[in-house]
């Protein structure tokens, strides 16, 4: 009886084990790879390889002269460009989902693309977000306390929209998928949509949430899930409480999540405070066998902002963040990030962009 139970318990085991890899290490980047675009912010970019050969990024953008952050909440609109490596430079192609008016839930920003294609439909989940009093001022500061920035800061939602072609036009819901509750972790608001579309079409979606405390403002950043039984929704958030967060695992943002051979999940998203691996901002990997329970990697440190360039210098990113994976015959072959330069800080950068970054 006791060598059965003990079997049955290593039988247990052996999913969780088999999803035990380190993430992958990085190689060295190309100094021209990625999207870049002058007279603009360029950042969270996602890539998928289409019908044509050709490498097809969808990236957010805003003005230059508005303020970095938080300009991104008033005036981001997500661009496409291509290339013909995954490596790119990547050209700008033209505006997927501009500015579309006040009235709409998604009506002055979109931000956080994620392209993914089900059958003969590409879904891009994304963050939108409204305000009444118009956009950021242009070459002057623009600051977190600004009547604008409130406003478009707790309305940010998730959507989706579908098209048949990567060239557009992209159909876009009048109502986001994924509201805010009342009383939840995610009463303030919902963005940074991370989804694994399986091959039935239903969907586990992570996501950033933060929620209202007593005084007004609002909590620290929280990761929470939500699953539909396809693409179109309905979404639910599973269980009561937030998967990440101070309280749990440690503050990250930005999640990419995956399903691997196995058939469990794996995550990767940025350390907030470096609590977790030890370096401010560099990358933190889990592991779950149902997308619901995380825990960390055996070596949960992902990657760190210093990067090697085919120039042979090596340099600290001041910003490394909204990573994507790309993946070339089921595995991770480039890891797409964000990237700022200056010591650290938004407010000490004067470009951004997207760059490629192949992986060992």
């Amino acid at each position: 009886m006791l060598r059965h139970v003990l079997a049955l318990c290593l039988t247990s085991l052996l999913p969780m084990t088999a999803q035990a890899k380190d993430f992958p290490a990085l190689g060295v980047v190309k100094r021209d790879s990625g999207f870049w675009m002058e007279g603009y912010w360029c950042w969270d970019a996602s890539v998928i390889r289409g019908d044509d050969g050709r490498y097809h990024m969808f990236a957010s953008r805003w003005p230059k002269d508005i303020t970095f952050h938080p300009g991104w909440m008033t005036n981001s609109e997500v661009v496409h460009a291509v290339s013909n490596t995954p490596e790119g430079p990547y050209a700008f192609r033209a505006v997927a989902l501009p500015a579309r008016g006040p009235e709409y839930w998604d009506g002055r920003a979109t931000h956080n693309p994620t392209i993914r294609r089900h059958g003969d439909t590409y879904l891009m989940f994304y963050m939108g977000s409204t305000n009444p009093l118009g956009d950021a001022p242009r070459g002057e500061k623009f600051e977190l306390g600004n009547p604008r920035c409130i406003v478009a800061r707790a309305n940010k939602r998730i959507g989706l929209a579908t098209s048949r072609s990567l060239d557009g036009p992209w159909e876009r819901a009048d109502r986001p998928i994924l509201e805010t509750r009342p009383g939840t972790f995610y009463s303030f608001l919902t963005s940074n949509p991370a989804p694994v579309v399986h091959a039935d079409g239903s969907v586990l979606l992570v996501f950033k949430a933060r929620r209202y405390l007593p005084d007004g403002s609002h909590s620290p950043m929280m990761l929470g899930v939500a699953r539909a039984p396809h693409f179109r929704g309905p979404y639910a958030v599973v269980g009561d409480g937030p998967v990440f967060g101070p309280d749990k695992l440690g503050e990250v943002e930005d999640p990419f999540v995956w399903q691997n051979a196995e058939g469990g999940y794996e995550l990767i998203a940025k350390d907030m405070t470096g609590r977790i691996v030890g370096e401010k901002h560099a990358g933190v990997h889990a592991l779950s066998q149902d997308g619901v329970q995380w825990r960390l990697a055996p070596r949960p440190k992902a990657w760190t902002r210093r990067l090697t360039f085919d120039d042979g210098k090596t340099e600290i990113m001041g910003q490394l963040e909204r990573p994507f994976l790309l993946f070339e015959n089921d595995r991770p072959a480039f890891l797409i990030g964000a990237v700022g330069d200056g010591p650290g800080g938004f407010a000490h950068m004067t470009k951004s962009g997207n760059i490629v970054i192949p992986l060992k």
